[in-house]
């Protein structure tokens, strides 16, 4: 426990008002104290855990796949939709049902936006990294490897 007068200093610099300079000469941010620090439940983890296994490719996205909610989680869609990713290979969690899944899964992966993308367990990224590897042909190559895809005789 903290002694009486660390606690009153700790209270006494949170209530003196922050000093910021103007945008463009801001100082890098700073890392998390241990107040700020939030740490994954067992039992969000043990969730976001099963999920992630659930299926080959788990999004974890704001709203469905049928009804995105962000043109983030709409254009993640899209590419895969445009792969060719075998919807019986897919699972989609929408992060707006669950507040404790929407912060937890950023912990999780250490990735601080959503959507996210995770292929046999393994977290890829979101929509920045799945667009540049669209582009570029790597997410192809990717979900080929991965054995994700509709197959010609599938379709």
């Amino acid at each position: 426990m903290f002694s009486r007068s660390v606690a009153s200093n700790i209270l006494r610099q949170a209530s003196r008002p922050a000093v910021r300079a103007p945008v463009s000469f801001r100082a890098p941010i700073s890392p998390l104290t241990p107040f700020q620090i939030r740490l994954l439940s067992d039992t969000t983890r043990s969730a976001i855990d099963k999920a992630v296994a659930s299926a080959p490719v788990v999004l974890f996205m704001k709203g469905t796949p049928e009804m995105p909610q962000c043109g983030f989680s709409a254009t993640v869609i899209k590419i895969l939709g445009m792969q060719g990713v075998n919807p019986e290979k897919f699972a989609a969690f929408n992060v707006l049902e669950d507040s404790e899944l929407r912060e937890g899964i950023k912990e999780y992966s250490d990735w601080p936006t959503i959507p996210q993308l995770y292929v046999d367990k393994e977290f890829v990224g979101g929509c920045d990294i799945l667009r540049t590897m669209h582009t570029n042909g790597e997410l192809a190559k990717f979900f080929e490897d991965k054995e994700v895809l509709v197959l010609e005789g599938d379709a």
